[in-house]
């Protein structure tokens, strides 16, 4: 082994934390010619706290399970597959238990974790009795006895041995860095110095996703919605915003990102439209294979955020629009011949081809009650959950289209959400999963279930050992075990920078799609502003909209103080209506419903009103394909945003940027065109009586979008 040293090293946390220093040794060639060559190693910055650090032959190793010498999981200077397997046989059936999980963790002091004092952890396990997704009545909404929702910090990694925690708070990128800093420091002292991964939801988008599973926004740059990113049509674009949010997310420790959702729309009713990139596949798959690469890189890195692409095999294909989070709506149909590999499986194939590190299976189960034979040979479905069905998830996603990385369930797919395999006990239901070929199960705190799997014989020691390779190769290849500590000071700079958020704007501006146009109402230029008298209201649903409109107003003044915004109608020459709706709430009881109305937070008579007052600019955040023929033919113009910020707004109703955006979907012509949707067929294939068309003939279909007259 050459020369060994061990030195005791103080934590690594400058500003350089997460870069690599290169060595330059000069060397003679082999065959005696020029011997001023130099060999350029790229070596990591270690960081450590409570572990001591081994040089050997000069270069420097983490003794991560102080033993004094240098294991091969130790040294970087090996392949990732060669470190992998050493640690793996170093490892106890618990830690790889430990590992296989992933759940969500609170900050101290946070909503979830108030009274912690001077603990920026938090040291309390939280339980739930009750299932959020269900309501009384049905079989999963209670649990007896309580299962931990969330782990205790210290107890959660080094007793449990979780390693992968989903970040659920929403800090300012400073405490959150401090925070990560003190999971990695409890991390490091244990016996193996595994680090911790942190992931989160999309933490980049103005507005926020059906479920709540945007986390955050406003604590790093702000960019529009994932509709709004695939109205833009620029996947250069997407993939810089990729790089930025990766360059800002690292910098805080996350390093896995639960996203992107590669689902295509088909079915217009269901809520997590907002989430997609829309509902044509092509367009779909360059959204994913941009914002993959953007995220990722080429191969991962210190640099990278890994993504978890979702939901395969498509979440988009629905009965009625209701989710399989409930269990009222726990399947997937396929009623129209080959729609599967037709609409559904491209935009996956594109995030395999990006080198998404994980995919995630949704919850569904697919069913032949409600479907044609979708499969290459014909053959009917297995129906249990998607995370539970080897011939989706081996043979299909992994054989046939040469899927590498791990699968990552959704969220309490054994407790919440066993679809198809409810019959199973818990352990059996871990067996079944993690056969079929589901490699880390969300949503679980406590490995003791899995445990007993293994033990009981239900799932081999040999296939745990495959599914925890994958999952250290992830962050071993993150450069996790070299240096998972990051400078809190610098990630609120990187946090803070302008010049993100500036790249940031441009993708708001090219996000806003021209619907209609009357009369070039727009735009208001300099010409015409001096003239108007702007009334300005917002709508959306509960008690917000009246806050909503103030900001609204402050917003346009402050930004561009020639337009007089005024407060009643009736001193005004023109109108900006903003129409924010809600999504209805899935029940087993209410329809769901895309028609505007006091369901969806819309005051349809109000609006109708204002149009009638003055000439009206109705813009419509479209995170759902809304029914709005009933507001739409009376405006002057007609926007559709996608979670866009006002200034953005402002730029194009003042014509500071001519609209480029595209409609990413169809907007339905009226509830009729909905009843009779197949809902595993995208918007732009169905009859063309499907889609809206305006009094001036224009049919608003995918891909459709104006712009001003030169």
């Amino acid at each position: 082994m050459g020369l060994l040293k061990k030195i005791k090293k103080a934590a690594v946390l400058s500003a350089g934390a997460l870069m690599l220093s290169s060595l330059v040794i000069p060397y003679a060639s082999a065959d005696g010619g020029n011997e001023n060559k130099v060999e350029v190693i790229t070596v990591p910055r270690l960081s450590v706290i409570s572990k001591d650090i081994l040089t050997v032959n000069g270069k420097e190793y983490k003794d991560l399970n102080d033993n004094g010498k240098l294991d091969k999981y130790e040294n970087w200077d090996l392949p990732v597959n060669v470190r992998v397997k050493d640690l793996v046989k170093q490892m106890t059936l618990e830690e790889k238990a430990g590992m296989m999980l992933i759940s969500s963790h609170y900050m101290g002091n946070s909503r979830s974790c108030p009274d912690t004092g001077d603990f920026i952890t938090c040291e309390q396990d939280t339980l739930t009795s009750t299932n959020r997704w269900s309501v009384p009545g049905q079989q999963f909404y209670e649990f007896n006895p309580p299962i931990v929702e969330a782990s205790a910090a210290t107890k959660g990694i080094q007793e449990r041995n979780l390693r992968y925690l989903i970040i659920r708070d929403n800090p300012a990128a400073k405490d959150l860095a401090s925070w990560i800093n003190e999971l990695q420091k409890i991390a490091e002292d244990t016996r193996l110095g595994i680090p911790v991964v942190m992931t989160s939801n999309p933490r980049n988008h103005a507005g926020n996703l059906a479920f709540g599973f945007s986390e955050a926004s406003g604590q790093f740059s702000l960019w529009p919605g994932e509709l709004g990113l695939a109205a833009t049509r620029d996947a250069d674009l997407v993939k810089e915003f990729g790089e930025i949010a990766a360059k800002e997310w690292t910098s805080t420790g996350i390093r896995k990102g639960y996203m992107y959702m590669a689902d295509v729309v088909t079915d217009p009713l269901w809520n997590r439209i907002n989430g997609t990139f829309g509902e044509q596949p092509d367009l779909a798959s360059e959204m994913i294979y941009a914002v993959v690469k953007g995220f990722q890189g080429d191969e991962l890195g210190t640099h990278s955020v890994s993504l978890t692409t979702k939901h395969f095999p498509g979440g988009g294909a629905r009965q009625d629009g209701h989710d399989p989070h409930y269990e009222w709506s726990k399947f997937n149909p396929y009623p129209t011949e080959g729609s599967l590999y037709k609409y559904h499986l491209p935009s996956f194939k594109a995030a395999i081809e990006a080198g998404t590190t994980s995919i995630m299976p949704y919850y569904a189960y697919p069913s032949n009650e409600h479907s044609v034979p979708q499969l290459k040979k014909g053959e009917e479905f297995e129906e249990v959950g998607f995370a539970y069905n080897k011939r989706l998830i081996t043979d299909l996603l992994r054989k046939e289209l040469k899927f590498k990385g791990y699968v990552n369930s959704d969220t309490s797919i054994i407790y919440s959400m066993p679809w198809g395999v409810e019959d199973l006990t818990k352990p059996e239901r871990y067996a079944k999963a993690i056969n079929a070929g589901t490699d880390i199960v969300s949503g679980e705190a406590d490995p003791t279930d899995l445990i007993k799997a293994v033990k009981d014989g239900l799932i081999t020691e040999k296939r745990i050992d495959e599914a925890v390779s994958r999952l250290l190769s992830e962050m071993m290849e993150l450069g996790l075990f070299e240096n998972p500590y990051v400078d809190p000071n610098q990630a609120q700079q990187i946090a803070d920078d302008p010049a993100s958020q500036a790249k940031a704007d441009e993708a708001h501006r090219k996000s806003v799609v021209l619907l209609r146009n009357d009369d070039n109402t727009l735009p208001l230029n300099d010409n015409k502003v001096e003239d108007i008298k702007l009334y300005v209201e917002v709508f959306s649903s509960g008690n917000s909209a009246q806050t909503r409109t103030a900001d609204l107003k402050k917003s346009i003044t402050q930004y561009d103080p020639a337009i007089q915004v005024v407060d009643n109608l009736e001193d005004a020459t023109h109108a900006l209506v903003y129409a924010i709706p809600s999504t209805v709430p899935d029940r087993p009881d209410i329809p769901l419903s895309v028609a505007l109305g006091s369901e969806t937070g819309i005051n349809v008579e109000r609006i109708k009103e204002i149009e009638a007052a003055v000439p009206t600019i109705l813009t419509v955040n479209m995170t759902s394909p809304w029914l709005i023929g009933e507001i739409e033919e009376n405006a002057a113009a007609t926007l559709a945003v996608f979670g866009v910020k006002a200034e953005a707004l402002v730029d194009v109703i003042r014509g500071k940027f001519a609209p480029t955006g595209k409609l990413p979907f169809t907007i339905p012509a009226d509830q009729e065109a909905i009843n009779n949707n197949n809902g595993d067929v995208p918007g732009y294939a169905e009859d063309p009586s499907y889609v809206y068309r305006d009094k001036n003939g224009n049919a608003y279909g995918f891909d459709f979008g104006l712009t001003y007259e030169k």
